[in-house]
């Protein structure tokens, strides 16, 4: 849903005026219409300017409800540590000598190398979707 259309909502379903909100919020009646018809977006702070003139919490200029929407559960989801191959333990300091030796090899072995790893990456590939 396109915020300024669910702002049109609220402020019909309280049957208040572009102009009364005008007056409780201090913001012209044409930005309101701009925002209300898509051509302007609001910034976080005008939003809640429009919710406490509305009388609704933030989140309902959102969300079509009377509670907030469930969060998932955070606590069981993977971190970036554990996705990341290298960002931690023995494959970051394997990561960090590999690149010290990168950076001491000239720009026609970096290429050599990166070729034979392709190689050798499409191979196991290979190997592991001919085992299946």
């Amino acid at each position: 849903m396109v915020i300024g259309d669910r702002l049109r909502e609220l402020r019909a379903g309280k049957k208040l005026s572009q102009g009364d909100i005008e007056k409780r919020t201090g913001l012209l009646r044409c930005y309101i219409s701009r925002v209300e018809n898509g051509h302007t977006v609001p910034a976080i702070e005008t939003l809640e300017k429009i919710a406490r003139a509305l009388e609704v919490p933030l989140y309902q200029l959102f969300y079509d409800g009377e509670e907030p929407p469930k969060l998932p559960n955070l606590l069981e989801r993977k971190t970036s540590d554990d996705v990341v191959w290298g960002s931690s333990g023995k494959q970051a300091a394997y990561l960090t000598k590999l690149r010290k030796c990168l950076s001491k090899a000239g720009d026609a072995d970096r290429k050599l190398i990166m070729v034979m790893m392709q190689k050798m990456a499409n191979g196991r590939n290979r190997r592991v979707s001919a085992e299946a």
